[in-house]
């Protein structure tokens, strides 16, 4: 947790997820049992997060990438940290995909435009597709249980740990949206994570 930040606590399902809320004077984590947190934050305050080396460089890329960005995959580190920009037009829940990783952190922001990510813990739902190794990627079937969602802008961060299965291309609202993001993946073999 972030030294100075009041965080308001909220449990999203009778697992042992609990999920924290970050705005201006808020946090949205979800926490597993493993200790690791999903976050929601602003991309101003990411490098306050004590996560080691790889987080930082992380953050470094988010904070010099301009709107004009290039769409292409830029690596920060070798295959270790790397960064996808792309664009998308934003759906519904019933067409997006329900995903996690296993080998890779997401960090998820918005360059242009806005979108809703969705998020479930991994545990509660039922496999679609195994995982594959080579794109370090599983799917889901859409559950029937709710969950919590967030609504991401430029400035914003959602950081996704391996337990956190999410939904990422959400409308806002009823209409498609075309957007530009970038998603950064960190190994979770760099990151330091504490319980």
């Amino acid at each position: 947790m972030v030294k100075g930040k009041q965080f308001w606590i909220d449990s999203l399902t009778n697992s042992t997820s609990v999920c924290i809320i970050c705005l201006p004077k808020q946090c949205f984590i979800s926490k597993n049992e493993q200790g690791r947190d999903m976050i929601v934050d602003r991309i101003q305050n990411g490098k306050a997060y004590p996560m080691g080396k790889a987080w930082q460089l992380a953050f470094e890329f988010l904070l010099s990438l301009k709107p004009d960005a290039v769409e292409k995959k830029y690596h920060v580190q070798g295959d270790d940290i790397y960064a996808m920009v792309m664009s998308y037009e934003t759906r519904p829940p019933e067409t997006a995909v329900l995903e996690a990783h296993r080998k890779y952190l997401d960090i998820q922001t918005i360059i242009t435009g806005g979108e809703g990510i969705a998020w479930f813990p991994k545990e509660e739902l039922i496999i679609k597709q195994p995982y594959d190794e080579s794109k370090d990627v599983e799917f889901y079937h859409h559950p029937n249980s709710s969950f919590a969602r967030t609504n991401v802008f430029p400035g914003i961060f959602v950081a996704l740990f391996p337990h956190d299965a999410h939904m990422p291309s959400l409308m806002l609202g009823n209409t498609p949206e075309c957007i530009k993001k970038v998603v950064v993946k960190v190994n979770v073999k760099l990151l330091i994570l504490s319980s």
